[in-house]
């Protein structure tokens, strides 16, 4: 897969692989995204703000210069803002590979950090030396009011030219909680919505502070996505129950939606509205509980994101898919292309065991 260099949310060229829940796949513009739907669909979206998660400053003890990009909070409360989770660079910044990237000095309890505005202090190193848990002084308008003054989106070096914030927003953003876009939802649009109303399909939302996608060090992205808190409001709690009353499709816009629809029904099948904390990591063993479909961007192979996709599909579909995103250059990361994932579903096969049937690519 090639990388997407700009930041377009929808490009007219963009272009959408449609895996069948029988494993068949299509190749589409992704314009037709919501012609693929039932009218019985209920489409749920993240509809987080992307944070100004790139914090540059200064270790003061050793007065290295340090980029801090936020991973993880307990809770999506506006006023709890003083706690995060994050990740430490050494000099640098976004134009260099993140697995080229400088480690940052060394980090210990007790160490203060200068970002800009704001001032932090480690509170403990993880199980990793990069990660930490940081605790922000001041108040939360001081420290959002930091935030918005020093900080920048969180960017990898395949898009050569710096983000603005609104690069990263989709067109649904409301509350500022990602760490990075949740960006499957970047092929929303007004339009879209609309499309969707016409036909008789639902749409509602749910916020989740989508995680960082790839911290550059083989032995950290293995931890990913960290604990990621999110919120199911009672609108959509309800639309969930409609459509399950109606025999009708849960179709997740992204990864980060799936993952909190999931962790909320974990414990016995059941939506509750309010607030969360994803915990899971879902994968080829997860029982899908509650998602029927996806809409995701394309993820390269040992991803987190990749890996979740592998609750959908089995192992040999997945890499069915790859390959042909591969042969038909299919776009990757942020501002890339996209597949929509039905979940398969086993058939009894003659011999009366149940396995999967696939056909060929269309």
């Amino acid at each position: 897969m090639i990388p997407a260099s700009e930041p377009v949310h929808r490009p007219p060229d963009a272009k959408l692989l449609f895996v069948r829940r029988s494993g068949f796949l299509e190749h589409r513009p992704r314009a037709d995204f919501v012609r693929l739907l039932q009218p019985a669909d209920l489409v749920i979206a993240n509809d987080a703000a992307t944070l100004p998660a790139s914090l540059s400053g200064i270790h003061r003890p050793s007065g290295r210069s340090i980029e801090v990009r936020l991973a993880g909070r307990r809770s999506l409360d506006p006023t709890q803002v003083d706690r995060f989770t994050a990740v430490v660079f050494g000099a640098g910044d976004f134009r260099a590979r993140t697995e080229d990237r400088a480690a940052p000095p060394t980090l210990n309890p007790g160490d203060d950090l200068e970002l800009g505005q704001l001032r932090a202090t480690v509170e403990r190193v993880l199980d990793h030396p990069r990660l930490v848990a940081l605790h922000f002084h001041g108040t939360s308008g001081e420290i959002w009011a930091g935030f918005a003054h020093h900080g920048k989106p969180v960017q990898y070096a395949h898009i050569p030219q710096p983000l603005a914030m609104f690069d990263t927003w989709s067109a649904i953003a409301a509350s500022p909680a990602a760490f990075e876009p949740p960006s499957a939802g970047f092929v929303l649009s007004w339009a879209t919505l609309a499309a969707l109303e016409a036909r008789g399909i639902e749409f509602a939302t749910l916020t989740h502070a989508a995680g960082l996608s790839s911290t550059g060090d083989p032995r950290l992205d293995a931890r990913l996505p960290l604990d990621e808190p999110y919120i199911i409001p009672v609108a959509t709690r309800d639309a969930i129950s409609r459509v399950r009353a109606r025999n009708g499709r849960i179709v997740a816009v992204g990864t980060t939606v799936v993952r909190a629809l999931e962790d909320a029904a974990w414990a016995n099948g059941q939506i509750s509205a309010g607030p969360g904390l994803a915990r899971l990591k879902l994968g080829p063993e997860t029982r899908l509980r509650v998602v029927d479909a996806i809409l995701s961007g394309t993820h390269e192979n040992g991803t987190s994101h990749h890996e979740l996709l592998r609750a959908f599909v089995p192992r040999r579909v997945l890499l069915r898919m790859d390959e042909q995103l591969d042969a038909h250059g299919y776009r990757t990361h942020e501002f890339g292309d996209s597949v929509l994932i039905e979940r398969n579903e086993p058939q009894r096969s003659p011999s009366g065991s149940w396995a999967g049937i696939f056909c060929d690519v269309q």
